[in-house]
C-alpha cells in the first residue's frame, strides 16, 4: 500500500514538472506575441502554423550550439547555478495543492519563502563564479532587491497566516468559497503583485538584467544550455506566482477551469507590465521596498493580529 502511494506521488509531480515545463514554453510565446502587438508588429510567426513550435525550436538551438564558459570562471559552480535555479523553481510546485493529498503539506507557505530565499544563492553564485564585472554588477543587484522585496513578501503572507490561522494553501480554497480576499485586502494585492515583479527580476525593476549598463547583468557570461535553463528557470517562477497570486487572492478553487483563466490573465498583466513601463531607477527601487511596501505590510499585519485577538 505505502509503495503504491509513493509511486503515484512520484508518477503525479513528474506529470506536474512536465505541464509547468509545456506551460513556461508557450508562456515565452505568449510574451513574445504580446509584445509584439504592443509595440504594433507581428511576434514569431514563420516557425509552423501562427508561430506554435517556435518555442521547441529555440530550446533545440539553445541546448544543441556550444557552451562556451571562460577560462577563469569557478568551473563547478558556473555549471552548478543555472541548474539548482530551474531545480529551485520546479520544487516550488511541490506546494500546489493537489486534491488527493500527495504533496499538500500544511506548511506549505513556509516551505514558498525558503525555496525563494535559496534562490538567490543561485543567482550569487552565476554572477560571482563567471569572473566578469558586469556579471558580479547584476548578481550583486539582484541579490540586493530579491532580499529587499522577501520582507514584504513574508510580512503580507504572515497577515494571511493570522488570518486564515494556517500555513496550508489547502485552507485558502474552502475560506474563499462566498468572498475572495483580493476584495478585502486590495492594497495587499497590489503590493504582493508589484513584490512579485521584484522577485522575478521582472520589468520595472529588472536591474539585474540591465541591458544598456550591464550587458544582460549575471548570465551575461551564460551562453547554449546555461542560458536557456536560466530562463527557464525564470519563467517557471513567473508561472508559479502567478498560480500563488489566483490561490491567495482571486480565490483558489484549483479543480475549475475558470481558475487556470485567472492563472493565463495574471501571466499576461506581467507580461503587460512589461511592455508598458520604464524601468525604475535603483535608489527609487529601495526606497519603494522599505518606505512604502514595508510599512503597508506592517500596518495589515498588525490589523489582522488586532482582528483575531478581537473575534477571541
Amino acid at each position: 500500500m505505502i509503495l503504491s502511494e509513493v509511486m503515484l506521488s512520484i508518477v503525479s509531480m513528474l506529470l506536474l514538472i512536465i505541464c509547468v515545463l509545456i506551460g513556461m514554453a508557450f508562456l515565452t510565446l505568449l510574451e513574445r506575441k504580446i509584445l509584439g502587438y504592443i509595440q504594433i508588429r507581428k511576434g514569431p510567426n514563420k516557425v509552423g502554423y501562427m508561430g506554435l513550435p517556435q518555442p521547441l525550436a529555440d530550446a533545440m538551438k539553445l541546448f544543441t550550439s556550444e557552451s562556451v564558459n571562460p577560462v577563469l570562471s569557478n568551473y563547478l559552480l558556473y555549471y552548478i547555478s543555472p541548474i539548482m535555479s530551474l531545480f529551485l523553481s520546479l520544487v516550488l510546485w511541490a506546494i500546489y495543492p493537489f486534491m488527493t493529498l500527495l504533496f499538500s503539506f500544511n506548511l506549505g507557505l513556509l516551505f514558498f519563502l525558503c525555496c525563494t530565499s535559496m534562490g538567490v544563492y543561485t543567482v550569487m553564485i552565476a554572477g560571482w563564479s563567471s569572473n566578469s564585472n558586469y556579471a558580479l554588477l547584476g548578481g550583486l543587484r539582484a541579490v540586493a532587491q530579491t532580499i529587499s522585496y522577501e520582507v514584504s513578501l513574508a510580512l503580507i503572507l504572515l497577515s494571511f497566516v493570522f488570518l486564515t490561522e494556517s500555513y496550508c494553501l489547502m485552507d485558502f480554497i474552502g475560506l474563499q468559497v462566498n468572498i475572495w480576499f483580493g476584495f478585502i485586502t486590495l492594497p495587499l494585492m497590489l503590493a504582493w503583485f508589484a513584490s512579485c515583479l521584484a522577485e522575478t527580476n521582472r520589468t520595472p525593476f529588472d536591474f539585474a538584467e540591465g541591458e544598456s549598463e550591464l550587458v544582460s547583468g549575471f548570465n551575461v557570461e551564460y551562453s547554449g544550455g546555461g542560458f536557456a535553463l536560466i530562463f527557464m528557470a525564470e519563467y517557471t517562477s513567473i508561472m508559479f506566482m502567478s498560480m500563488l497570486f489566483c490561490l491567495v487572492f482571486m480565490g483558489g478553487d484549483v479543480m475549475s477551469f475558470s481558475f487556470f483563466m485567472k492563472l493565463v490573465f495574471v501571466a499576461f498583466i506581467f507580461i503587460w507590465v512589461r511592455g508598458t513601463l520604464p524601468r525604475f531607477r535603483y535608489d527609487k527601487l529601495m526606497y519603494l521596498a522599505w518606505k512604502g511596501y514595508l510599512p503597508v505590510a506592517l500596518n495589515f499585519l498588525l490589523f489582522f493580529l488586532g482582528f483575531k485577538v478581537m473575534m477571541i
